[in-house]
Formats: C-alpha cells, sequence, structure tokens
C-alpha cells in the first residue's frame, strides 16, 4: 500500500486516553515522554479509581482526570464519556507504552487520507509484556535506533492491540467496552475492534506507528484470577458473536498449555500456577452452565 499522504489544512482534533492504577510514578513517566509528541492531542484524560493512583499528575495542567470503579473496560469507558465535544480520533495508551514521537500525527495522517479507517493499531517495535519487562532506557533506545520508514506496510482487519490503539470517533458513536470483562478486561480490545467492524468499520495495524512497551508487572491482577478470563472471557465472547469458534479454540488452547507446561517451572514474573488454578476453576463454571466473566474479580 503507498503511503499515507494527505494535505492537512488544520490539525486533526486527537485525545489520548490512559486508564491507570496503581502506578502514579510509571504514569508521570509516561506523560513526560508523551510531550515529545509532534502532533500533541488537543486533550489528555486519565482515568483512574483513586487520587493515589495519580499523585501529582493530578495538578499538571496538560491532564483531565476522571475517577471511575476499578476494571480497564470501565475505565475505558469513562475516558469515552469524558472526551472534549468534536474530538476526531480517541487514541488509548496504556500508562506503560511509550510512542514514537511522530505516533499521533502519523496515525491522524493516516485516519485522513482514508476515510474508511475506523480503527488503527501500531506496531510494538518490543513487548515487555512478554518476558520480565523493559526499562524505560531501552524503550527509548529502541524506538530511537528503529526507522519507522523501513516498516512502511499495514496489514488489513488487524485486531486493536490496547497498549496502543485509536479510533475515529464518529465509527464508535455510542459503543462501550465490555465492562462484563472485568479487571485487567482480557481481550477487552479484540471484542470492541470486532463490534467496530460489525457495523463496517476497517481496521488495520500500521508499520509506521511505531512504539515499545514496556509491560510493567506492578499493578496487574493475581495470576488465579488472570487465568479464569483467559478461559472464560473467550467463552463469553463466542456466545456474543465476537469471537469465531476458531479463534475460541485456538485462545484457550493456548493459554492453558502455556500454563500447564509452564507451571512445572514457571518464570519469576508469571504466576503460571495460580493462572492454571484460574483455567480450572473457569472450565468447572462451564461445566455448570455459568457464563460470568465478571467472576474473575471475586476470585
Amino acid at each position: 500500500m503507498a503511503p499515507f499522504n494527505i494535505a492537512e489544512t488544520e490539525p486533526a482534533r486527537v485525545c489520548v486516553g490512559i486508564a491507570t492504577r496503581g502506578r502514579p510514578d510509571q504514569l508521570a513517566a509516561m506523560l513526560d515522554n508523551l510531550a515529545g509528541q509532534t502532533l500533541p492531542p488537543q486533550a489528555i484524560i486519565v482515568c483512574c479509581s483513586g487520587p493515589e493512583d495519580v499523585g501529582a499528575v493530578a495538578a499538571r495542567g496538560d491532564v483531565t482526570v476522571v475517577y471511575e470503579q476499578p476494571g480497564l473496560a470501565r475505565q475505558r469507558n469513562g475516558i469515552l464519556r469524558a472526551l472534549p465535544e468534536g474530538t476526531d480520533f480517541v487514541v488509548f495508551f496504556d500508562d506503560d507504552f511509550y510512542p514514537d514521537p511522530r505516533w499521533i500525527e502519523t496515525v491522524s495522517r493516516a485516519f485522513r487520507a482514508e476515510p474508511d479507517l475506523a480503527c488503527i493499531t501500531g506496531h510494538v517495535l518490543a513487548d515487555g509484556i512478554l518476558g520480565p519487562g523493559l526499562t524505560r532506557e531501552a524503550a527509548l533506545a529502541c524506538i530511537a535506533a528503529h526507522d519507522p520508514a523501513a516498516d512502511d506496510w499495514v496489514i488489513e482487519g488487524y485486531s486493536p492491540y490496547g497498549c496502543n490503539m485509536a479510533f475515529r470517533c464518529e465509527t464508535i458513536a455510542g459503543l462501550r467496552f465490555d465492562e462484563r470483562l472485568v479487571l485487567y478486561g482480557w481481550l477487552e480490545d479484540r471484542d470492541f475492534g470486532t463490534r467496530v467492524a460489525q457495523r463496517g468499520g476497517r481496521l488495520i495495524k500500521l508499520g509506521t506507528a511505531t512504539g515499545v512497551h514496556l509491560g510493567v508487572k506492578g499493578g496487574r491482577v493475581s495470576g488465579r484470577k488472570l487465568g479464569y478470563s483467559q478461559v472464560m472471557n473467550p467463552v463469553y465472547m463466542h456466545r456474543k458473536s465476537t469471537m469465531t469458534t476458531a479463534q475460541l479454540i485456538r485462545q484457550i488452547a493456548r493459554n492453558v498449555a502455556s500454563n500447564l507446561i509452564k507451571s512445572a517451572r514457571p518464570e519469576p514474573y508469571v504466576d503460571r500456577r495460580g493462572r492454571l488454578v484460574g483455567n480450572l476453576i473457569a472450565a468447572l463454571d462451564l461445566l455448570r452452565l455459568r457464563l460470568t466473566p465478571e467472576r474473575a474479580a471475586s476470585l
């Protein structure tokens, strides 16, 4: 696909939304880095569950802080409700995602060049969620060493990845993240993206919108809770037609097999045995014909 080019007469109205909990220092560092964007967002909305989640960030003049009960889906919905009138595009970043300085500009240009685009997910150069996590210094070095022009590609129909995804506001009008997908919201991004696609929206992954996900471990849910969601959430999504049967089987089989195999010698940064217990509890609930993704919150 040819590069996105458009003569912009005025900047796009972009809002960045960040759902956070229990990581005020990480949030502050991420916001400091976000200030280097070549196209600054019109607004930054941080949604948290209490003042302790944001610390000194609450006093920043460039940030609006809103409060919701804990839960990624619920907090992202709080961001959607707080969007300034007239916002063109909403960008969701995790509080430990470091975008390339041109991320917002690149994504905005793509949206404006292709009016049928509903959702854009960026290209994660390194993802600390797959390991022990990455440092801020490592993330910045990775971004500085990479030339986005080397990844001038587009993948069509790509499900959004919650750490760095953007939506055209008019295509998601009235949509909300499913709050039955509680806590960390396992697969809530895929569920939301599928519902956008069911409306006829076009979803892509854009190679030139790069960044690094630190994968900070602090503030995440317990292994048992996440393990429950790993099994229950895909079944719930299959029932509501936001996941196909093939996707359901692959998703559950991959997660359960990984937890089972690695439980013998678990990584120090992953509660594999807790996840496996959560997998089993969810399986027992399903055998009892209980479709209860919200139960993860009480485990």
